[in-house]
């Protein structure tokens, strides 16, 4: 099997990283000034006031990528591209508003599920599933339950420093990878993912402990979104059994939320209130430091990615491992460079 990134794919990401990395300390100052700060409390672990929109230097670089590859023609065209990145600007401003305003839990999780809706009209769609066939009616809401469910789950591990971008960066990565090699192969969705891990990379030039900067709700919801529709369009559009391999490319948030929110509903509390049991915070209490907690869940991550390309065959795992390398050294780099302008 050939495997094949078109320019786009490659510049795309160069772009983003670019972008990116030029966008993110304009937000720090920004949201410095604006008093945007994410204080400490009892459930935080960080002990000073650090800027709590991200997301907007995520959103933004990720956008004008696209605007770039455009002027470039490099930009594709297709069916769901239009539906996916109006429904991630949705999904941000959504978070962005809850930064600012601290929304409340239901109100904001009705406003998700509007936007899923839309996107769902739009043709982002769960059509089958092994061993049932067509879903009919209930495509809707198992396509709802996906797209709110990975969103949130994504926001749900986002509680120490540089482990949600390191995730979603190998999970993008992953699918996008996987969408290159389906057949048909699907080369919008793996823009997207490859877009949004080179954002996702200048984000955590910020982000690795310590942390300048966090990505927010606006930064989880939209990241998270981005990967819940590039995995439906992307590689459960593509063959029937591929449906089960997203299950297996996210494993770390899906287990976070899953578990979250079974722990919390056993206890008589509502799954939508926060606490600090999550997985991140119990490799935390064993004892583990928070870098060594990000590199335990991104390698969780990285083993999930090749079981998930290894399914797909031989030809895809070697890229994978591949494109994972050059990730993983671009963060180790990222992550030494911040220590030493620290030192």
């Amino acid at each position: 099997m050939l495997i094949k990134l078109t320019h786009a794919h490659v510049i795309g990401t160069v772009i983003a990283y670019l972008i990116g990395v030029c966008l993110v300390p304009l937000v720090i100052n920004f949201s410095k000034k604006e008093g945007l700060v994410d204080v400490p409390n009892e459930r935080k672990i960080h002990t000073k006031p650090i800027s709590r929109i991200g997301g907007v230097a995520i959103w933004a670089s990720t956008m004008l990528t696209f605007l770039c590859l455009v002027f470039m023609s490099y930009y594709p065209s297709g069916n769901l591209l239009s539906g996916i990145l109006l429904g991630g600007s949705l999904m941000f401003l959504l978070g962005l508003v809850d930064d600012i305003y601290n929304l409340n839990a239901k109100f904001k999780l009705f406003l998700q599920i509007s936007i899923a809706t839309l996107v769902y009209l739009l043709g982002v769609q769960i059509n089958d599933v092994p061993f049932i066939g067509d879903l009919g009616i209930f495509s809707y809401p198992i396509t709802l339950l996906w797209i709110v469910g990975i969103s949130n789950a994504v926001n749900f591990i986002d509680g120490v420093d540089g482990l949600a971008g390191s995730v979603i960066t190998v999970n993008a990565v992953t699918l996008a990878i996987i969408a290159v090699a389906m057949t048909p192969s699907n080369p919008i969705s793996a823009l997207i993912g490859f877009i949004l891990a080179g954002s996702m990379l200048a984000f955590l030039t910020y982000n690795f402990n310590p942390a300048k900067i966090f990505m927010g709700d606006s930064g989880a919801l939209f990241s998270g979104f981005l990967l819940a529709t590039i995995s439906i369009t992307g590689v459960m559009k593509a063959a029937t059994l591929a449906i089960l391999l997203p299950f297996l490319v996210l494993a770390v948030p899906i287990m976070d939320i899953t578990f979250s929110s079974l722990r919390r509903i056993l206890k008589g509390k509502s799954p939508f209130v926060a606490d600090a049991e999550h997985i991140h915070h119990k490799l935390l209490h064993a004892g583990f430091s928070q870098k060594k907690t990000v590199v335990i869940l991104t390698a969780v991550a990285i083993i999930a990615g090749a079981l998930a390309s290894l399914l797909m065959g031989s030809a895809t795992m070697k890229h994978y491992f591949v494109y994972i390398l050059v990730i993983v050294v671009v963060m180790i780099l990222l992550n030494y460079a911040k220590v030493l302008t620290k030192k």
